[in-house]
């Protein structure tokens, strides 16, 4: 009789639910007020992270900035202050270093408060075949990208826990959900990181800490200088991603509590197609939509910065 009564309420349940996605849809979700909210923000010196800063400046949260370079964390710093009246604290931190991040917590905690909300922007990419990946930057790809996110939320999590109010943002990607040619220790690293937020999300909704709540993003390559020299066969399908557009994205997302943000909506069908097609209409498809020759003129913002050095000194 139990098999019974829990499949019938699994049911209510899923109906329910179903319905209220229907309604959600039609009308949007009130959104939530980020005004005097601790925003805590990796890898803000340049790209989404800078630029999800100026939107949270923009509704009157108080800012904090996390980056290894910085020089571009008080850039960002500079321009969240001409937004007016915003209190913004700039720390540089290595998410790669497990003890420099409880460090720089701690410094946190003391001279601003609780963070409510996280969000786990800080990346990096190599862009190499498998073979060709120094074993140090593999290292490298799974302590920023996916460990740091242990980190982060070990320091954090539990002052949400608390008050029951928190939100923890993920920013993955679509090759932490597809293999990715090219990308093996970056997609890998982010499969990690999108299992980690996702598993966190489950935990907390079985802890019924319904109010601290979770996004996990996955946005195809955008264009900054992490993605630079990538290339798309058909634009209309999957774009490159302008930096501004995902980061309104984001921030709406964040706004309307959204559990799963995926960038663009043409991935939501090859996620599902993935499930159901056999692995030599996966290649097909892949090899259709440009993913053997996308990372082929990759040069990333260390190479790109190395040939505009190069470029300026021949210039002199």
């Amino acid at each position: 009789m139990n098999a019974v009564a829990d499949t019938a309420v699994f049911f209510g349940k899923f109906l329910y639910y179903f319905l209220e996605s229907v309604v959600f849809k039609i009308i949007p979700k009130r959104k939530k007020n980020v005004a005097g909210e601790i925003v805590l923000i990796t890898g803000a010196g340049s790209g989404l992270g800078r630029l999800l800063a100026m939107h949270f400046a923009s509704h009157g949260a108080i800012l904090v900035l996390w980056d290894i370079n910085q020089e571009g964390n008080m850039e960002t710093c500079r321009l969240v202050k001409e937004k007016g009246d915003v209190k913004v604290f700039a720390y540089k931190c290595d998410c790669s270093n497990r003890k420099e991040v409880y460090r720089v917590a701690n410094q946190v905690k003391e001279e601003v408060g609780d963070v409510t909300i996280l969000i786990n922007n800080a990346g990096v990419v190599t862009g190499k075949l498998f073979l060709d990946i120094p074993d140090h930057m593999v290292e490298r790809s799974f302590l920023v990208n996916a460990l740091s996110h242990f980190w982060t939320c070990k320091a954090f999590l539990p002052a949400m826990i608390k008050a029951d109010h928190g939100h923890l943002v993920c920013i993955s990607s679509i090759a932490g959900l597809v293999g990715t040619n090219r990308l093996s220790d970056y997609s890998s690293s982010k499969f990690a990181a999108f299992g980690l937020a996702e598993s966190l999300f489950l935990e907390l909704a079985m802890l019924r800490k319904s109010k601290v709540k979770s996004t996990i993003v996955c946005p195809y390559f955008i264009k900054t200088g992490m993605f630079e020299g990538c290339a798309t066969k058909y634009p209309l399908l999957l774009p490159l991603l302008d930096q501004e557009y995902v980061a309104q994205k984001v921030f709406s997302a964040i706004l309307e509590e959204q559990v799963y943000l995926f960038i663009p909506k043409f991935s939501y069908f090859a996620l599902f197609l993935k499930q159901i097609i056999s692995a030599k209409m996966m290649i097909a498809l892949s090899e259709y939509l440009g993913m053997d020759t996308c990372m082929t003129s990759f040069k990333g913002r260390i190479k790109a910065e190395e040939e505009q050095a190069e470029t300026e000194r021949k210039q002199q």
